[in-house]
């Protein structure tokens, strides 16, 4: 097996709080530039972006996880992703259904733009993305195990829009593929404040924002080949696929 190096945290122009720079082709240019095997676009409540990335990295021999990064009604952020863009659509449809209307103010959410290709805006949408959907985490996590999908707590150790600083604890219920540590924590301190965490698979990204925060925080993954299942089994421990944090 080999070792890939991932960024499973990355926002596009689409997020209202992305630098106006973080265009798909630029990010996976960035990416290439770092040397990222793996990288996930998770745009807050939205898909949109997904596919043109994923068909700008086949290009450039980067896998693009295609996920989004959720609020939920109790303003905990997950990540998200799914195979393929059927799976994708349906999602998007779902946070459709549940994304309440709050208009956006561009001057001090930032603009919330679909690029194509070339970066000619072909859409701006109207609705702030960044707020709560009318789903509760445990909804959310539903709705991605219907769809075969990916789902993790996002930046966990974070003092807001993480599962700590809303509920205080992980519920029962909640069984992630792994968890996001997004801060300077290594792997042991983290383990040594929270043992209870030891059962998951702790992943770091970068949460990017601008070009150059992409591939400043990434992980290792230990797969036979690069496929969404093989990315599935690394996250969740099994059959030798690890991850590493690097």
């Amino acid at each position: 097996m080999d070792l890939y190096k991932a960024d499973l945290h990355i926002h596009t122009v689409l997020s209202p709080c992305g630098s106006l720079d973080m265009s798909p082709g630029k990010i996976i240019a960035a990416a290439s530039d770092q040397k990222i095997d793996i990288i996930g676009i998770t745009d807050h409540n939205s898909t949109k972006h997904c596919n043109l990335v994923k068909q700008l990295g086949e290009r450039k021999g980067i896998y693009v996880l295609m996920g989004a990064e959720v609020t939920t009604r109790e303003e905990i952020h997950c990540l998200v992703f799914f195979e393929n863009v059927d799976l994708l659509d349906e999602f998007q449809q779902y946070l459709y259904d549940y994304l309440p209307f709050v208009k956006n103010d561009p001057d001090y959410f930032g603009y919330q733009v679909v690029v194509d290709e070339d970066e000619q805006i072909l859409e701006e949408i109207s609705s702030l993305l960044i707020v709560g959907i009318d789903q509760s985490i445990d909804e959310v996590q539903n709705k991605v195990r219907q769809l075969n999908g990916i789902f993790i707590p996002a930046h966990i150790d974070r003092p807001r829009n993480s599962v700590f600083s809303q509920l205080g604890f992980m519920p029962d219920n909640i069984i992630p593929d792994a968890i996001e540590i997004n801060g300077p924590s290594k792997k042991e301190d983290f383990l040594i404040k929270y043992p209870e965490y030891k059962k998951y698979s702790l992943i770091k990204n970068s949460d990017a924002h601008s070009l150059s925060q992409i591939g400043q925080r990434y992980s290792g993954f230990r797969l036979n080949h690069i496929s969404f299942r093989e990315i599935g089994l690394a996250l969740n421990n099994e059959l030798g696929r690890e991850v590493v944090m690097l």
